[in-house]
């Protein structure tokens, strides 16, 4: 039986990070079968987010087996991979941007 949820270490703070960006966040990290960390609500969107530690040498932030297989067998939108808070930070912004413009009809 699984007891505790093993997160990475910047996981607070990007899911601190995404709730100062205006998203909705719900920690999934203990959830098992490789099953992204988190699901963000943000722009009237859902998505699934995997965490891994940018701090860490390239080898530790890989993907476990069974990540690898639920990110290759997921049909909704891709799972994001998030390493640290400014790419989460980056990534809403660009989600939000990119509906607002889609939203007013604008085009680049």
């Amino acid at each position: 039986m699984r007891l505790a949820a093993k997160t990475d270490a910047n996981h607070t703070a990007v899911v601190q990070t995404l709730r100062a960006e205006g998203c909705t966040v719900v920690s999934t990290a203990a959830m098992a079968k490789g099953f992204p960390d988190l699901v963000v609500g943000i722009a009237g969107q859902t998505h699934l987010i995997e965490i891994k530690d940018g701090s860490k040498v390239p080898s530790a932030q890989a993907l476990t087996p069974d990540q690898r297989i639920f990110i290759k067998d997921w049909q909704g939108s891709p799972v994001v991979i998030i390493r640290d808070c400014d790419m989460a930070k980056t990534w809403a912004q660009r989600i939000r941007e990119t509906y607002e413009r889609d939203s007013t009809g604008a085009k680049d």
